[in-house]
C-alpha cells in the first residue's frame, strides 16, 4: 500500500506552477483571464504572466558582492555633498541643492510649469561648466529649443535629445556623460522585451529602476517629470515613490503666475520647506518674498478684510481674506470660499453666532483671498473671524492689523506653532498691531507686549478679541448710527 501512496507524493512535488493573469496598467491579478480589470476597470489590458520556475529547490545561493562591507565609519560622504543648482527655491526645497546619485521625482497638473522649471534648472547647472542632457518624449527638439530661446536657456552644455525608447536614453547617457539628467516624463518612456504599454505599472516600474541603477553606479542626478491623476497623486504604481530618492510636488492655480514647490519625500533634506516661482512669458523665476502677492493695498480702511500670517512649511506668508456678508433672499443662504477651507468657514460662523451673537444664519456669506493664495493652516481662523464680524458690522479692522490663531468650539484661540517667527515677520513688513492666542500660565486676561515695534495683544477667545476691536454685538458701527437716525426721521 506504501507504493502508490510514494508515487501520489511524487506527482504533487513535481507539479507545474501555475500562471497568473495580470493587468498592465494597474497590478491587478487573478486565477483565470477576464476581459476587463475588475480594479481599473480598463479593458483589453488583462494579458497572462507565466509563473516563475523556481530552481535549486527554492533556495537562493550566495554570489560575489560588488564590494566588501566596511565599517560606516570609514564611508567617504564627499560623493554625496549638495551642490547648488543655480535655482534658489529649488536648492531650498531640496535642502540645500542636488545630491549626485539621488533620483528626484516631480510631479503636478498639466501646465502648472514642470517642464519649464526643469529646462530652466539643467540651463543654470549648464551655465556653470557641468555637462546637462535633457531628454523629451513628449515634445521634440525643434519644440523644447523653442521654449529655451524665450527662456534665454540656450548653453553650451546643455544638451538635448528626444527619445522614447529607454535602451536609446541609456546610449545617450553613455555618449554625453552628463552630470545631471532630465527626463520628460518617465510615463512616455518604454522598455523594449516588457509587457505593457508606456505609463502603465510594468513600464514605468522597469524604466524607473534602470534610471535610479544610472544614478547610483554613474552617480549622476536623474530628476524624472511624472504625470499626476486627476485626483491629484503620482500617476503609476506606489513603488515608483519609493525608488527615489526624492518625491516634489509642483502646484499652483491655472488663473495665477504663483507656483509652489513642495516635498513629499526627501532623503537629504527636510519635507517642510516650500519653494515660491513666478511663471512667467519669459520663464519661471524664484521668488524670494512672496508676501506681497496676495496682500491687496487699500488706501483707507475697508470692512470686510484682515491680514493673515500663515506658515508654508518653515516660511512665514501674510495673506489678506476678504469677505462679505449680505442677506440672504433665499431659504438656504450660500457658503462661497476661495482659497479656504469651506468646513472651517462653517465652524467659524457657529463659533461667531453661538459665543459672539452674531446673527449670521439668513446672511449669505462669501470669504476669499487674495492673488489666489491658499490657506490650509489652522493659524488663519482668526484673521477669517475678524474679516467676517467687520464684513457684518460694517466696522473695518485697525490699520496695520494681523490676526494669527486657531479656534476652538467653545470660542477659545489655540495657539499655533512658530508664533514668534510670525509676529517677525509681520514687524518686518511694516504691520503695527499682531493679535495671537494668550500664552503662559495666566490665559484668562488679555495682555499686551512690544515686539520689535509691534503692538502684540494676546487675546485668551474670539469675544474678547471681537470687544477689544470693537466689533463685538453692543458696539455700534457708523452704519447702525445711519440707520437708526433714518428710522427716527422716518417715525416724524
Amino acid at each position: 500500500m506504501s507504493a502508490p501512496s510514494s508515487s501520489v507524493i511524487v506527482m504533487a512535488s513535481t507539479k507545474a506552477p501555475r500562471s497568473t493573469f495580470r493587468c498592465a496598467e494597474c497590478g491587478w491579478t487573478t486565477a483565470k483571464w477576464v476581459g476587463r480589470c475588475g480594479e481599473c476597470q480598463a479593458w483589453g489590458s488583462v494579458a497572462e504572466q507565466a509563473a516563475p520556475v523556481q530552481s535549486g529547490g527554492g533556495r537562493t545561493l550566495a554570489a560575489a558582492v560588488t564590494a566588501p562591507a566596511v565599517p560606516i565609519g570609514s564611508v567617504s560622504a564627499d560623493r554625496a555633498v549638495h551642490t547648488r543648482s543655480g535655482v534658489d527655491e529649488l536648492d531650498r526645497v531640496l535642502g540645500g541643492g542636488v545630491v549626485p546619485g539621488a533620483a528626484v521625482l516631480l510631479a503636478g497638473e498639466p501646465g502648472v510649469g514642470k517642464s519649464t522649471l526643469l529646462l530652466e534648472v539643467a540651463a543654470r547647472t549648464a551655465q556653470h561648466g557641468r555637462r546637462t542632457l535633457y531628454v523629451t518624449g513628449e515634445e521634440s527638439a525643434a519644440q523644447v529649443r523653442l521654449r529655451a530661446d524665450r527662456t534665454q536657456g540656450v548653453q553650451d552644455e546643455l544638451y538635448l535629445a528626444a527619445e522614447t525608447d529607454l535602451g536609446a536614453l541609456l546610449t545617450h547617457v553613455e555618449d554625453v556623460r552628463p552630470t545631471l539628467l532630465v527626463v520628460d516624463s518617465v510615463q512616455t518612456i518604454a522598455a523594449a522585451g516588457v509587457d505593457g504599454v508606456p505609463g502603465g505599472v510594468t513600464q514605468v516600474r522597469e524604466v524607473a529602476q534602470a534610471l535610479v541603477r544610472v544614478a547610483k553606479t554613474r552617480n549622476i542626478t536623474v530628476v524624472l517629470i511624472g504625470h499626476v491623476t486627476k485626483d491629484g497623486t503620482i500617476a503609476g504604481p506606489r513603488v515608483l515613490e519609493h525608488l527615489v530618492d526624492v518625491v516634489l510636488h509642483f502646484e499652483g492655480d491655472p488663473a495665477s503666475r504663483f507656483r509652489m514647490l513642495r516635498a513629499v519625500k526627501n532623503r537629504f533634506g527636510p519635507v517642510d520647506e516650500v519653494g515660491c516661482f513666478d511663471l512667467g512669458p519669459d520663464g519661471i523665476t524664484a521668488v524670494e518674498d512672496p508676501t506681497g502677492l496676495f496682500i491687496e493695498r487699500h488706501h483707507s480702511r475697508v470692512p470686510g478684510t484682515c491680514i493673515a500670517v500663515t506658515m508654508e512649511g518653515r516660511r512665514p506668508l501674510l495673506a489678506e481674506v476678504q469677505a462679505l456678508v449680505t442677506i440672504s433672499p433665499a431659504e438656504r443662504p450660500r457658503r462661497t470660499t476661495s482659497g479656504l477651507d469651506g468646513s472651517r468657514l462653517a465652524m467659524v460662523l457657529a463659533v461667531l453666532q453661538q459665543h459672539c451673537g452674531l446673527m449670521l444664519h439668513k446672511h449669505d456669506i462669501f470669504a476669499s483671498t487674495v492673488g489666489g493664495a491658499k490657506l490650509a493652516d489652522p493659524g488663519s481662523d482668526l484673521a477669517l473671524a475678524v474679516a467676517i464680524a467687520s464684513a457684518h458690522l460694517g466696522s473695518p479692522p485697525p490699520a496695520g492689523l494681523v490676526a494669527m490663531g486657531e479656534i476652538g468650539l467653545s470660542g477659545e484661540l489655540r495657539p499655533v506653532r512658530d508664533v514668534e517667527q510670525r509676529i517677525a515677520e509681520a514687524a518686518r513688513l511694516g504691520f503695527s498691531v499682531a493679535i495671537v492666542p494668550s500664552t503662559g500660565t495666566d490665559r484668562r486676561n488679555v495682555r499686551e507686549r512690544r515686539v520689535e515695534g509691534l503692538r502684540v495683544i494676546e487675546a485668551p477667545d474670539l469675544l474678547r478679541t471681537l470687544e477689544g476691536l470693537r466689533m463685538d454685538r453692543r458696539t455700534k458701527t457708523a452704519r447702525e448710527v445711519v440707520e437708526e437716525a433714518e428710522r427716527a426721521l422716518r417715525d416724524r
